[in-house]
């Protein structure tokens, strides 16, 4: 969404963003780098569950700015507040990055999202699977889209020593890289349980995210006798920056969009192993990267294995899928996608 946001101001169109935040107190960073390239900002400081107080602030903000169109990103502002802009004539777009599944709330939550997107204008999937799945949920087919992730390079990636001593990982330990939310879906447990099959290999792996389950998983890790392999570092700031520490970037999800993450490895050259789900084949092909089922650890040990035995064989992947990045996945092509769903809106 920053790169849309950023991307279309650049572009010359008037852009404003609508950010529905708590009750802290505080600029978030998010917004402050929104505000920096010229978007502008609209922060709504509002309760949990206010939602009528939300659909009159959004009201209240079409009125006023008169937007050509509203684009929303979650599944939030998909269900309460984009039925207010179409009441009052505003053309509507989403993009869906994915559902997680998870309890029993949350699928209530995205079943309620999927009966949402049946009435927008224009629906955009981050990928191919994901946009059959919305075919089926009962989104018109003539009104879906699409889109692919693009990557929006930022700054340069830490050179490999660098990176290793932020993350305090010595040169002597082959070293597995997975970065992501700890959630269900994004599977670090089915890495712990790959991780019991490379015993006799000299792995440090690190860990960088938080979520719900990280208390469970460390137990796990720990009732597993991998303590000692594992360092849980939480959110790092500028993660995308440490790629280059890993010898091997794993994604071990059991869902997925299109995911950013993978962006960020293949930007650094660093070897990947990942699941075949969602997004993840329209991004990276068995010579890109190894490409593993989901749920299957030992799959996923094994294809860990294959980069520590043949470092040189993994990094001609890695090179390969730097190049992909550049030619498939780039910024301008992107933007002029959105651009022509936007236009054939009005």
């Amino acid at each position: 969404m920053h790169a849309l946001a950023t991307g279309q101001r650049r572009a010359g169109h008037r852009v404003s963003v609508a950010a529905i935040l708590g009750t802290r107190v505080g600029d978030h960073p998010f917004l402050r780098s929104l505000a920096e390239a010229g978007v502008d900002l609209i922060s709504l400081r509002l309760p949990p569950r206010a939602y009528f107080r939300e659909r009159a602030a959004i009201a209240e903000i079409c009125r006023r700015i008169q937007p050509d169109v509203v684009h929303t990103h979650g599944s939030r502002v998909d269900v309460v507040d984009a039925a207010v802009a179409r009441r009052l004539g505003v053309p509507t777009v989403a993009t869906v990055h994915g559902f997680t599944g998870g309890d029993w709330k949350n699928r209530f939550y995205q079943r309620l999202q999927r009966r949402a997107l049946r009435r927008f204008d224009a629906v955009v999937a981050v990928s191919r699977p994901l946009s059959g799945e919305l075919a089926r949920a009962g989104v018109p087919v003539r009104r879906l889209h699409v889109v692919l992730n693009a990557w929006m390079a930022g700054e340069q990636p830490l050179s490999r020593e660098l990176a290793r001593r932020q993350l305090g990982v010595p040169e002597s330990r082959f070293h597995v890289g997975w970065v992501g939310r700890l959630t269900p879906e994004k599977g670090a447990d089915v890495l712990l349980a790959a991780l019991g099959e490379l015993r006799d290999l000299p792995l440090t792996v690190s860990v960088i995210g938080d979520g719900r389950s990280r208390s469970e998983l460390a137990a796990r890790a720990q009732g597993m006798g991998l303590g000692d392999r594992l360092r849980w570092c939480g959110t790092v700031p500028d993660a995308a920056r440490l790629f280059r520490a890993f010898d091997v970037f794993v994604l071990s999800s059991r869902t997925e969009g299109t995911p950013i993450v993978l962006f960020e490895a293949m930007a650094a050259d660093t070897p990947i192993v990942a699941t075949a789900v969602g997004g993840v084949p329209d991004v990276l092909s068995s010579r890109d990267a190894l490409l593993v089922p989901p749920d299957d650890p030992v799959a996923l040990a094994e294809a860990i294995r294959r980069v520590h035995a043949d470092p040189a064989t993994a990094a001609s992947r890695a090179a390969r899928a730097r190049q992909r990045l550049a030619g498939d996945f780039a910024p301008a092509p992107w933007l002029a996608s959105y651009e022509r769903i936007y236009q054939s809106l009005r």
